[in-house]
């Protein structure tokens, strides 16, 4: 397994164009799958090479497959879980994503340092500040990792709203669905000037935008 990382890093230390290549797998594996039609909206960001927090309400395990629908790389926060699983596992650690141990304190610290390490490479992070997915159409209350960390680096919340894939893959289950799901890439938030004091109001701010968008999402699709 060292010897295949090392290997697939060669000449790209960031791993970037790896991790390019595992979305772009992973869009394969979802226009694959008759049942789903998945697609994007808004506006992506002009240079693929400035790096932002991106931040999105979660629904399902299929989240990740529509993001990936986005056509930019960024390296995804995720449980340490996803890490251990076949083929799967193995192309997140190839890609430099980055795994944490929910609810243990210090790697969620190693797991902040390496995103602050991944932004000043100009690699954006992706981060589901709710932590799990909501077993309900609310969104859960958001964590304020992603907005610390947005704030220490000095770099802009970048928020998306997504909508239809709880329907993909419902939580608990593993049974595909038919499904129509779409993620809108919204307007960038600014950092410059803030303080960590500032993480409560920022936090509220990107989640009552995202609430907004994911509604309006969801009255589309109806």
């Amino acid at each position: 397994m060292m010897a295949l990382l090392r290997l697939a890093t060669l000449g790209d230390p960031g791993r970037y164009w790896v991790g390019y290549l595992f979305r772009a797998i992973s869009r394969v594996v979802a226009a694959s799958n008759p049942l789903w039609r998945f697609t994007y909206t808004g506006a992506v960001p002009a240079d693929p090479r400035r790096p932002y927090v991106v931040v999105s309400n979660h629904e399902s395990f299929a989240d990740i497959l529509l993001i990936s629908h986005l056509p930019w790389e960024m390296k995804w926060l995720s449980k340490a879980e996803l890490f251990r699983i076949p083929v799967m596992g193995w192309l997140m650690h190839l890609a430099g994503d980055v795994p944490v141990k929910r609810g243990v304190g210090p790697s969620a610290i190693e797991a902040m340092a390496r995103c602050r390490q991944i932004l000043s490479r100009r690699v954006s992070v992706m981060i589901f500040p709710e932590g799990t997915r909501s077993p309900t159409a609310d969104l859960l209350p958001f964590k304020d990792g992603a907005f610390h960390l947005a704030i220490d680096a000095g770099v802009p919340i970048l928020p998306l709203a997504l909508h239809g894939t709880a329907t993909a893959l419902p939580k608990h289950d593993w049974r595909f669905a038919r499904s129509t799901a779409i993620v809108e890439v919204l307007d960038p938030i600014e950092t410059a000037g803030l303080t960590p004091a500032d993480v409560p109001a920022l936090k509220e701010r990107v989640r009552g935008t995202i609430v907004e968008a994911r509604n309006r999402l969801a009255r589309q699709l109806a």
